[in-house]
């Protein structure tokens, strides 16, 4: 039996060292797994439920990311059967605030750690992806998704929310020209196959292949020179990567604004 790579992660309150009935070696934490074999980092998200980007599930997916940066050659996102992720957690969101702000920008700030990460990273789409679910689809470097009645979509303004100009600049770096407004003004949803002609995904595989293809990919890019590609993608992605920091600030800007007007209404 091949060995997976086992180490200890300190994250804050979370102790991340597992092993699996069947023997093998990985690490756990209470929303993200997180497996290294063969230099191919997987990192699964669940929650039980629609996998809420949760501020808990934001930091540990960056603690997972963090440790595949040490040790893989390519990464696997991925979430639970039926389930990608159901975007950011909709109570806090509705709840605004200071913790509205820090979710909201942890969730960007992994998008664009993502569009810059140094290894290739490939997202294993097993069914719904959602809001901030296809902003990370569109920051990772291939995109295979699972066939079926699934929804991905930017739903933002169905929501009745305003687009957040980090997202406008996540999609507009991805989307083909003919979808992108269709899918951010018009918050169009999309089955898997559409979404591959949208350029939400790059293939759709049947459920029960998609584990497997997405590993056939992961070791297709362990061939590559690794320095290259990491250069070659910031080099492709700075034009986009220059767009999204500044529409970081400005999205930030704004809500802290709006924070403050409401502080002193309450007054």
């Amino acid at each position: 039996m091949r060995q997976a790579s086992l180490f200890h992660v300190s994250y804050r309150r979370y102790d991340w060292r597992f092993r699996s009935p069947e023997g093998e070696a990985a690490t756990v934490s209470s929303l993200v797994t997180y497996l290294c074999e063969d230099s191919v980092a997987t990192i699964t998200m669940d929650d039980g439920k629609v996998n809420v980007l949760s501020p808990q599930m934001l930091e540990e997916l960056t603690g997972a990311l963090d440790a595949a940066q040490n040790e893989a050659g390519v990464v696997v996102l991925t979430g639970r059967e039926g389930r990608f992720s159901g975007g950011f957690d909709l109570a806090i969101l509705q709840g605004g605030g200071r913790a509205a702000i820090s979710m909201l920008d942890a969730g960007f700030g992994l998008a664009e750690r993502l569009l810059r990460f140094p290894k290739p990273v490939i997202a294993a789409c097993n069914g719904h992806a959602i809001a901030m679910a296809v902003f990370l689809l569109n920051s990772v470097d291939y995109r295979i998704g699972a066939a079926g009645a699934y929804r991905i979509t930017a739903n933002e303004v169905a929501l009745g929310l305003t687009m957040p100009q980090a997202a406008i600049e996540i999609c507009r770096q991805r989307l083909t020209p003919a979808h992108f407004h269709r899918a951010v003004s018009l918050a169009e949803i999309y089955a898997p196959a559409g979404a591959v002609d949208a350029g939400f995904l790059d293939e759709v595989v049947e459920p029960g292949d998609l584990g497997t293809a997405a590993q056939a990919r992961a070791h297709q890019l362990l061939t590559l020179d690794s320095a290259a590609h990491a250069a070659t993608k910031l080099r492709t992605r700075e034009p986009a990567l220059m767009a999204l920091v500044a529409a970081r600030v400005a999205d930030n800007a704004e809500l802290e604004a709006a924070l403050a007007r409401q502080l002193g209404a309450d007054a």
